[in-house]
């Protein structure tokens, strides 16, 4: 089967995106699509279009959406890397701001005036996001000048903002009922906090793992069991999963935080401790994420406005809407805000740039 998609960088990410009218819409057929698209059951995915990482190894279908209040409809998936399976029920924000762009520049969304907003609503969870596309002179953007941490690469700046993202996947901003709780994973008590809040989340304290959050991804690898481990036992304490069932490596994201220190990032530039209010190390499936994911920075922002938190212990005090978190790419700058109805939208400013676009070969769908 043949198949049209675009390759656009969102972040540090990169996702292969297909419109709703190319691709099948039974799910079974679609998902057969994508792991031969891939090459999903080979490591090195060398036989697909897939980059053998998690953050290359992404995908989302695209269309316009029939509610009122969105724009786009988007379903992403995370494809397998050396296993043929695809995870549906996660969300990536790096593929969003790559979304709002695609949707400009394939004339989805009409350009208006210098900043094009774009309402997209996440199938997989029912999430609600805006991309605040850099539309200057009432014009579709070819190339960009903004840059991220994480990649030197430059784009178009894409504001993304999640709207009431609290609780869209379980139904509630802490799934458990409590703030902070022993976990058990493996053989071990881990105090965690589990929050559903642009994507389900556990994070645990550096110190009692004898971490700091500030390691290197080179660092950190040998530490990876623990943290899968602790994914596997928050996916059941969250509802996730039902303890028989197959471990997900999407969700929930998995991470560690700990207190502002002064730290150096995976290409040497130093932070120092006044320019961030927490450090945070978070997986992506099997590896270090290289910065931070945008529903993970969701998240750690959201937690560490909450009291009674994990997260909110370690963070600087007095934090006043606007959360810096220190990450192996650099600092990311997270803004939350709430309007007098108590609704939350939460703000990352991202870069975005379509790369190619594309017809893809794959073999013979069975």
């Amino acid at each position: 089967m043949d198949v049209k998609a675009t390759l656009v960088r969102g972040g540090t990410s990169k996702c292969w995106l297909f419109s709703a009218v190319d691709v099948p819409r039974e799910r079974g057929t679609l998902e057969a699509l994508l792991l031969a698209a891939y090459g999903a059951a080979d490591s090195r995915q060398i036989d697909g279009v897939g980059g053998a990482t998690s953050t290359t190894s992404k995908a989302a279908v695209v269309g316009r959406s029939r509610r009122d209040d969105a724009d786009i409809d988007y379903l992403f998936a995370q494809v397998g890397i050396g296993e043929r399976s695809v995870e549906w029920g996660s969300n990536c924000g790096n593929c969003a701001t790559a979304i709002a762009l695609y949707a400009v520049t394939k004339g989805l969304v009409p350009v208006a005036g210098d900043v094009t907003r774009v309402r997209m609503h996440h199938l997989g969870t029912g999430a609600r996001l805006d991309g605040l596309v850099a539309t200057p002179g009432g014009a579709v953007p070819v190339e960009g000048h903004a840059t991220v941490p994480g990649t030197e690469a430059e784009g178009v700046p894409v504001g993304l903002s999640f709207l009431d993202a609290d609780g869209r996947t379980t139904g509630s901003l802490f799934p458990t009922g409590v703030r902070r709780e022993l976990l058990r994973a493996g053989s071990r008590d881990v105090e965690v906090t589990m929050i559903d809040a642009g994507a389900p989340l556990v994070l645990a304290a550096a110190g009692p793992l004898g971490l700091t959050a500030t390691e290197t991804v080179e660092e950190l690898a040998p530490h990876l069991g623990d943290l899968i481990d602790v994914r596997a036992a928050a996916a059941v304490a969250m509802g996730l999963r039902r303890p028989d069932e197959p471990v997900r490596h999407a969700v929930p994201k998995v991470g560690i935080v700990g207190p502002p220190a002064d730290h150096k990032t995976d290409d040497g530039r130093v932070v120092l401790e006044e320019d961030v209010d927490l450090v945070v190390r978070m997986l992506s499936m099997f590896d270090v994420h290289p910065v931070i994911g945008l529903t993970s920075a969701v998240g750690l922002a959201t937690a560490a406005l909450e009291g009674g938190t994990l997260v909110s212990a370690v963070a600087r005090p007095g934090l006043d809407g606007v959360v810096r978190l220190g990450t192996p790419g650099g600092v990311v700058t997270v803004t939350v805000s709430e309007d007098g109805d108590g609704h939350r939208e939460v703000t990352v400013q991202r870069a975005a740039r379509v790369i190619a676009d594309a017809t893809i070969y794959t073999p013979e769908l069975v």
